[in-house]
């Protein structure tokens, strides 16, 4: 039966009804009481129960990283990436997954001044995983932070399209998570959603809060958060999970988008970011 006489009904009966469960958190490297968060933090991923999961500022000492015990807590799958090293401790991104992971790179994007200086090198980690339903291209990825470096996340967004236009998985969009250091109408999203000019022509994503978030801000820095009031900043949405379009049988459709980790563990912020969680259809 061909595309073109099938009924409205039949072309929705003919859509997924599986779900991916995806999130993505800025983890704050060892700052704070980091023990006690780490704890906290993984009492939310565990009760989350993802499938995959997109971290930032991943810490790595001498013997192991911290990918590889959150994977071990959750009884996921670890890439790792680190990109650069603080005070002799690893500062990267992590894709977990709880299907086998079939090949993971670390993609280093355009580096600010700033970042020069500091020492440190923004990365994409590329991660290819092996799902039930076919393969998934997934990357967690960390933006320059500074508020007056809009033209370099643009840089890096570039990049980032460049990188998922010749890496991506051909039967399920690209998945592209992390913490953009930017509000929903900078350039550099713009440029990720198609409201502004696409890097990689036809390649453009969907914002998953802004198709199935609850209508509200979305913010994940947020002043009622322990750890972030200190830094006297605005409360911004800057954490993204950035989907692909959807397929015709509705893989990458974006069902649902919320907040996760907005609130104390016990006494304790899990992160001085809120984390991220969408399901789309697989």
């Amino acid at each position: 039966m061909s595309e073109e006489i099938l009924s409205v009904d039949q072309k929705s009966a003919a859509r997924l009804r599986t779900r991916l469960k995806i999130g993505t958190w800025n983890i704050w490297w060892r700052y704070g009481p980091w023990q006690a968060r780490e704890e906290a933090l993984l009492a939310v991923l565990r009760a989350e129960d993802l499938d995959v999961l997109c971290l930032q500022e991943v810490w790595q000492d001498e013997t192991e990283d911290q990918a590889a015990r959150f994977g071990r807590s959750l009884g996921l799958h670890a890439a790792y990436g680190a990109t650069t090293r603080s005070h002799g401790l690893g500062f990267g991104n992590a894709v977990l997954s709880r299907w086998s992971i079939a090949e993971s790179e670390a993609v280093i994007l355009p580096n600010s001044p700033s970042d020069n200086e500091d020492g440190g090198t923004r990365q994409a980690l590329r991660a290819q995983i092996e799902g039930p339903r076919g393969p998934l291209t997934v990357i967690s990825t960390h933006l320059c932070w500074r508020l007056f470096e809009s033209a370099w996340r643009q840089a890096q967004v570039r990049a980032l399209c460049e990188l998922v236009a010749c890496q991506s998985a051909p039967d399920f969009p690209p998945l592209v998570c992390g913490d953009f250091n930017a509000g929903p109408t900078s350039d550099e999203i713009r440029m990720m959603t198609g409201e502004a000019a696409v890097p990689v022509e036809g390649l453009v994503f969907n914002d998953a809060w802004a198709v199935a978030g609850d209508g509200g801000p979305g913010h994940t820095w947020h002043n009622t958060n322990s750890f972030a009031v200190g830094a006297l900043e605005p409360n911004r949405r800057l954490d993204y999970i950035f989907v692909g379009e959807a397929r015709a049988n509705g893989a990458g459709h974006v069902t649902d988008c919320r907040i996760i980790g907005d609130g104390p563990v016990g006494a304790v912020f899990p992160s001085d970011h809120f984390g991220l969680v969408a399901e789309v259809l697989y």
